[in-house]
């Protein structure tokens, strides 16, 4: 197994060998988004270069030019380039901002297709059209950044969110919307990383932007792309993290707008043929081998940070990349035959190992996040072992853990020593994200947390003028117990989408023709959680002062929990932390009077969180001026023990007094 890796690493270092030798270095490599596609000169004058390598000839045709398609011919290259310059016009740029633009490509066929750049920074569509236009974004005065980018951070709460849906009402939401209304109730919550979804451009809003059109383009329908600056650049004033959900692992199968067959040919950016299409995606495969989709995507990356000054990425759909097989009708039960073998895209894995050595060198303080379900292994070691790079991966096995509990379970089925070892099974010295819903859960056909544990009831009993019933109670304090323990066992971060921390009582689906096209479920209503008549309130305060302790505490930060009781006929299980004791009781209904549990320093300890409390929705059965004196207790696990009251269905989060924090 070593030699694979030596193996990976060979091929990576001869790619960087020849990206050094061939193109100047991968700092220069990695800037070529700006000279591709079309670029203002410092004297007005227009440069444009594209990659069309089964093009018989390149045009720019647009509003600057009446639209002749020949009067502006692209000048051919070496290895498939073409480029152009237009001169100043008395010191003005001859392609106004503001105006379309179409490349023209005179196919093998002899046909004339009208194409959108690969590199394009800023598309639209007009109301009355079905493609997305093309248009020069190129403002007197571009949006100037304030503030510094953050620190990078040791303890990561990721909000995750989508700009569209942020919003009460039902409508496309914008970026100047976000800034303002949504930014703060982040940080009020506690969150000090916000991940964007569906940002790069994508036509087809319902794909949830993992169906993208335009790589360099930020997504127009929710405002300008220095709307976009403005928000991050707010977001760090905030302290705030900001991370974009990169989607590397396939495109649209758009043509008129998209990347697919932009030079006439079933290859260009992709794999031609069958295995340039993803069978249950419906989107194209990227050839990770060619030179050119390198600078492409390695560009991409570089330009999402330097302009719009984003502090790292999630990879969508690394599983996909990693396999020929891309995973599908494929499980995986961590043999390491799995890992290794023909079946494993070598090229793929040597992108994302660029990608990532590139962002480590030119960007040390931005951050990667991996989307794999298969758990390949050293994908966040370091590339100089051979691994992967990334800092994190996401802990995928957690949220469907939860999802088959609730589902398949009774409560006095519930299996503590399953729940921990899933929260705790992670690769050694790899870093996880730990969730216990994304959103995968909230979509149209699945049921988020809240959903599942309070159903229909969500609709009706949710008020505090109502009796509170079995159901509202039982789902209000597995919500908050869920949450913690994944919180504080499950990882060396934690990942919520937007809504979910308060129990969003509906679905979330796009508008489409299957409803009509309606964006009434296209929405998060933020405003349930400021209504004190309703019992969301409790969810939402429960999961603010849950990341206001890990802040104080940073238990993200420290190493891995010690699990000190796992008891099955109790359902208790106990934990300690970064200095902190965490006790969870999913008993149905047994409480425990004096339940000994086991620590590792002894004195006096106090409640900080007791997901009982009054303010979180529940009985208040706990005195919060109790003093837990340690004693010692031989027999036990650790040397030194307290005595503690469980309430039945409550999760406890005590702290040695005897120790400042």
């Amino acid at each position: 197994m070593f030699s694979v890796f030596i193996a990976r690493y060979s091929l990576f270092y001869n790619h960087l060998k020849n990206i050094e030798e061939s193109e100047g270095g991968l700092d220069k490599f990695t800037k070529s988004y700006k000279s591709f596609g079309v670029n203002q000169l410092a004297d007005g004058g227009i440069y444009c270069k594209e990659w069309a390598p089964g093009a018989e000839a390149v045009f720019l045709a647009g509003d600057f030019n009446g639209w002749n398609p020949s009067s502006h011919p692209y000048k051919k290259l070496e290895y498939g380039k073409w480029e152009l310059f237009i001169p100043p016009e008395d010191g003005q740029s001859p392609v106004p901002h503001g105006s379309k633009l179409k490349v023209v490509i005179r196919a093998q066929n002899g046909a004339l297709l009208y194409r959108i750049s690969p590199w394009a920074r800023y598309v639209v569509r007009d109301e009355d059209k079905v493609n997305y236009d093309w248009v020069h974004w190129n403002p007197p005065q571009s949006y100037i950044h304030k503030n510094p980018s953050p620190k990078r951070l040791k303890s990561l709460r990721i909000y995750e969110s989508h700009v569209g849906i942020a919003s009460p009402e039902g409508k496309v939401a914008s970026y100047k919307n976000f800034t303002y209304n949504v930014l703060p109730r982040i940080k009020d919550l506690g969150y000090n990383c916000v991940q964007l979804m569906a940002i790069m451009e994508h036509a087809y809003y319902a794909s949830f932007g993992y169906q993208v059109t335009s790589f360099f383009a930020a997504s127009s329908r929710y405002g300008t792309p220095d709307d976009l600056k403005e928000m991050i650049d707010v977001a760090h004033s905030m302290g705030i993290t900001v991370l974009l959900d990169v989607v590397h692992s396939h495109a649209s199968k758009n043509s008129e707008d998209g990347l697919n067959q932009f030079d006439g040919t079933d290859s260009c950016f992709f794999h031609s043929g069958y295995r340039g299409n993803h069978q249950l995606w419906d989107s194209r495969l990227f050839d990770y081998a060619n030179w050119e989709v390198l600078r492409f995507l390695l560009s991409n990356l570089r330009m999402w940070i330097e302009d719009y000054r984003f502090d790292g990425f999630r990879f969508d759909g690394v599983t996909s990349m990693l396999y020929h097989h891309h995973g599908i009708g494929t499980g995986f039960s961590g043999d390491y035959n799995e890992y290794f073998g023909l079946h494993v895209d070598e090229d793929a894995l040597c992108y994302l190992m660029l990608a990532n050595h590139m962002i480590n060198t030119l960007h040390p303080e931005c951050i990667t996040i991996a989307e794999d379900v298969s758990g390949m292994p050293a994908l966040c070691r370091p590339v100089a072992e051979g691994g992967g790079g990334f800092d994190y991966r996401l802990a995928m096995a957690i949220p469907d853990k939860w999802i088959q509990i609730i589902k398949e379970l009774k409560d006095e089925d519930w299996n503590m020593g399953n729940i921990v070892h899933t929260l705790t099974n992670r690769r050694y010295e790899e870093k996880y994200i730990a969730y216990a819903e994304s959103h995968d859960q909230a979509l149209v056909g699945d049921k988020t947390l809240a959903f599942r544990l309070m159903d229909a009831e969500m609709y009706t009993n949710m008020s505090v003028l109502m009796p509170l019933t079995p159901v509202i109670d039982r789902g209000i304090q597995l919500h908050k117990m869920i949450r913690l323990i994944t919180h504080a066992l499950g990882g060396e971060s934690y990942l919520n989408f937007m809504g979910n921390e308060f129990g969003h009582p509906e679905w979330l689906d796009f508008p489409r023709i299957g409803n009509n096209e309606s964006y009434h479920y296209a929405r998060r209503q933020f405003n349930l959680t400021e209504d004190d008549l309703l019992r969301y309130k409790f969810l939402n305060a429960f999961d603010r002062d849950m990341n206001k302790l890990e802040e104080r505490f940073g238990w993200l930060a420290s190493p891995q929990a010690y699990v000190s009781e796992k008891h099955e006929s109790n359902k208790v299980i106990a934990f300690e932390r970064a200095g902190l004791i965490f006790i969870f009781n999913f008993h149905p209904y047994q409480s425990y009077v004096d339940y000994r549990v086991g620590i590792e320093t002894p004195g006096k300890y106090k409640i900080l969180l007791d997901s009982d409390a009054g303010e979180y929705g529940g009985h208040q059965r706990l005195d919060h001026r109790t003093e837990y004196f340690s004693e010692q207790y031989p027999h036990n696990y650790r040397p030194n023990s307290i005595m503690v009251y469980i309430p039945s269905r409550v999760a406890l989060v005590l702290h040695n007094v005897d120790i400042p924090k």
